[in-house]
């Protein structure tokens, strides 16, 4: 779990210096799919990993717009400020809290019944979801998009035998 949470922190770093060379313009462009473009993914990748991390601790969700967050530096500084948090969670992981149940009431009255660590894994599979999206964005405006490639990362040390 920890792993994968690293591998999307260290790839959202790696689309964060990508974005410095591409205009306003194009990090603000509408485009097809997703949630609108390229900040706006970024942005949103953010809030939906600290919204969820928030609902799993009894704490209230992020409820401010892109509209408040439409910059790259912006959308760094909010990252900088929720990863502290969802990294000590993140951390303090445990085989205990795979199967916790997640309670997680629907709008139509009725409640589903979630695992956490069903909650977790959605986390990490919707930023690898959006980046998938920003990998053929960048293609459109002729720039080569950040590697999704995890072996390399460095992540995971290999234990040699002597």
């Amino acid at each position: 779990m920890q792993t994968m949470f690293r591998y999307n922190w260290l790839v959202r770093e790696e689309w964060y210096r990508w974005c410095e060379d591409v205009s306003v313009e194009e990090l603000q462009r509408t485009r097809t799919g997703g949630v609108g473009g390229i900040l706006h993914t970024l942005f949103h990748i953010i809030d939906v990993e600290w919204s969820w991390i928030q609902e799993l601790q009894g704490k209230s969700g992020f409820q401010e717009s892109f509209e408040s967050y439409n910059g790259l530096e912006k959308v760094r500084k909010l990252d900088a400020a929720f990863r502290p948090e969802v990294e000590e969670f993140v951390q303090s992981w445990e085989l205990s809290m795979e199967t916790r149940p997640f309670f997680d009431p629907r709008p139509n009255g009725t409640m589903d019944v979630d695992a956490w660590g069903e909650v977790m894994r959605h986390v990490i599979a919707h930023q690898i979801h959006h980046v998938g999206q920003l990998s053929v964005w960048a293609r459109e405006i002729g720039k080569k998009p950040v590697s999704a490639n995890l072996v390399g990362k460095g992540l995971i040390n290999p234990q040699l035998l002597s």
